[in-house]
């Protein structure tokens, strides 16, 4: 039976990122086991989200958690964790390697992991000041109860793992070429992945922020380190979904688009239809993002000291926190605005801050797609951004404005124009809902499951390609 077209094809379905946790790694946090859930959506079979940090395992139970209790998973068992699993019983490793000979490699410092009956299972090199660490062949050593065995470095240590996954999922379906498509969120993962060349196995990778060095507003500055290793190999995955169009044609136009590309943003949840403009305090401005150096959260405190000159009972609410909170804060007192700027740290009552709120500020230097602007977007909150590349300029549209990346005079113009408007702030409002709405599961799904479809009906591209 023909499927349908607007219907993942059949197989296996897994997100893969190095480290996913709340509170801890932002946005990443909420977009990744969100698009688990767009997954479960579109008709993939218990999705799992899989993580390769090594926390112990009472952390990683904390953890998933906490993913189920603010319901972005559906149960713990969503999510699991490659070392969780090496502790649980690590039998599923013993095949995967080769006779040790005169490993440990000489002269490397290694870290050895016991399974729960406390007995070593593995032993890891600590690769200190190594930027490519997880691309080196430096042995990592299995305790096989027969005899020690290695593993080539932590490429084959990922790939014995997902193979272990994938093959208790054809087991279980009765079929052993069942496919595998192992949708990457970490470039250090995906560097790791990238010659597997497994025809059982689809590789798609994401991309979540901007691949631009500093100042990150020049699309045609060198790019190096591990974005220019990862740009020399984005013709070995089988689909690359980027956030926005405007990061996908200037990586095309200056890389080259292999056929693999598709837009496909991470998504959020509209929620019910927020308040009405009239309802909120016409004076209260508010933002939400990691207390960063990506998000420049000095210059809209910098604009500040002009939007509180011109409206004295205007209020700056900055929600979340960071390496940085105690630098803003004492800038804050610098600039003398403490009376009209709060740093309130994290919260778990987003919607209704932003529900009570006339405007949202992004002082953003680069995004990938800034999620938290969709957000506030959904709530009805007209947005002040600066033009970063890349997300803001696409989510906003007309419902807010966007100006000039880093310079704070527009910035703080723009929220004074805003709140003196208020007739223009309630029209901003009503649009404010309808940009967001592209951003919604049902506005995703087909690009997401098209672009999934894509790479399965086509053979892999790494079969048949000698590695690296």
């Amino acid at each position: 039976m023909t499927e349908p077209r607007d219907a993942l094809p059949d197989a296996d379905y897994v997100l893969l990122g190095s480290r996913i946790a709340l509170g801890l790694d932002g946005g990443f946090a909420v977009a990744v086991p969100t698009r688990l859930r767009l997954l479960a959506s579109a008709g993939a079979a218990d999705p799992l989200m899989l993580s390769v940090d090594g926390a112990a395992p009472e952390v990683h139970t904390s953890q998933r958690q906490a993913f189920v209790d603010a319901g972005l998973l559906p149960s713990t068992t969503s999510a699991r964790n490659l070392f969780d699993e090496l502790v649980a019983d690590p039998s599923w490793l013993f095949a995967a390697g080769e006779p040790a000979g005169d490993v440990p490699d000489a002269g490397v410092e290694y870290r050895v992991i016991s399974d729960a009956a406390g007995r070593p299972a593995v032993s890891l090199p600590v690769l200190r000041d190594d930027p490519v660490w997880h691309l080196t062949d430096t042995a990592i050593v299995v305790h096989d109860p027969d005899g020690d065995r290695v593993l080539r470095g932590f490429r084959a240590l990922y790939t014995a793992w997902l193979t272990h996954v994938a093959d208790e999922r054809r087991a279980a379906a009765g079929d052993p070429d069942r496919l595998l498509v192992v949708i990457v969120e970490s470039r250090q993962i995906g560097e790791a992945l990238v010659d597997w060349d497994d025809p059982r196995v689809r590789l798609v990778h994401t991309v979540h922020n901007s691949h631009l060095p500093a100042p990150h507003d020049d699309p045609d500055r060198p790019v190096v380190g591990m974005w220019g290793r990862w740009l020399a190999s984005v013709d070995r995955y089988d689909a690359v979904l980027w956030p926005t169009a405007s990061q996908r044609d200037e990586v095309a136009a200056r890389f080259g688009d292999p056929g693999t590309f598709h837009v496909v943003p991470n998504t959020i949840d509209l929620g019910p239809e927020p308040p009405a403009a009239a309802e909120r305090d016409p004076r209260r401005v508010v933002m939400m993002n990691r207390l960063a150096p990506q998000k420049r959260v000095d210059l809209a405190i910098r604009a500040w000291t002009r939007v509180v000159a011109a409206v004295p009972d205007a209020r700056l609410d900055v929600y979340g926190d960071g390496p940085l909170r105690d630098e803003l804060q004492r800038l804050i007192e610098e600039l003398g605005v403490a009376a009209s700027v709060t740093l309130h740290g994290p919260t778990g009552e987003r919607d209704a801050i932003f529900d009570r709120s006339a405007l949202f500020v992004s002082s953003t230097a680069f995004e990938g797609q800034g999620l938290s602007i969709a957000e506030a977007l959904a709530r009805g909150l007209p947005v002040v951004s600066f033009d970063a590349r890349y997300g803001p300029r696409e989510a906003v549209g007309d419902a807010g404005v966007v100006v000039p990346p880093g310079v704070v005079d527009a910035l703080a113009e723009a929220i004074i124009d805003l709140l003196r408007d208020d007739a223009r702030r309630a029209e901003l409002s009503v649009r404010a809902r309808r940009a967001a709405a592209a951003f919604a599961a049902d506005a995703v799904r087909p690009a997401l499951v098209a672009a999934l479809r894509a790479a399965v009906e086509r053979p892999s591209r790494r079969t048949g390609v000698s590695s690296r």
